[in-house]
């Protein structure tokens, strides 16, 4: 099963706390769970600063800077990763780097049909 492990750290002390995770960490985490067959794809996003949230109410699309919600935590990254099950899903998050100084939000993917296939 598809698991979405979304990291969330303060992004302006993200790489600046004692326990901070550096580049190569992560990167080398990554990859050991690519040998391993559980990473499907993961990425580090840019600042949030470049994020801007799109809505569409009643036909009119409306473009505001920023990500939608105000919070402590910014989403820096994700995971895709392919688990037997979320408690192997949650192994795997506890050892992403970010989670000592952020947290980890697990996330089952829901498949979606495409053309009735499926």
């Amino acid at each position: 099963m598809k698991y979405l492990c979304l990291v969330y750290a303060e992004e302006a002390s993200l790489h600046s706390l004692p326990d901070s995770p550096e580049d190569d960490e992560c990167q080398a985490y990554a990859d050991s769970l690519a040998e391993s067959g559980h990473m499907l794809g993961g990425e580090p996003l840019e600042p949030v600063r470049s994020a801007v949230t799109v809505r569409v109410r009643d036909g009119k699309t409306s473009v505001t800077d920023g990500p939608f919600a105000e919070t402590k935590e910014q989403l820096t990254g994700f995971y895709l990763v392919d688990a037997r099950d979320l408690n192997e899903a949650i192994r795997i998050a506890e050892n992403i780097p970010p989670a000592r100084v952020g947290s980890i939000e697990v996330r089952p993917v829901r498949e979606l049909q495409v053309n009735g296939e499926g």
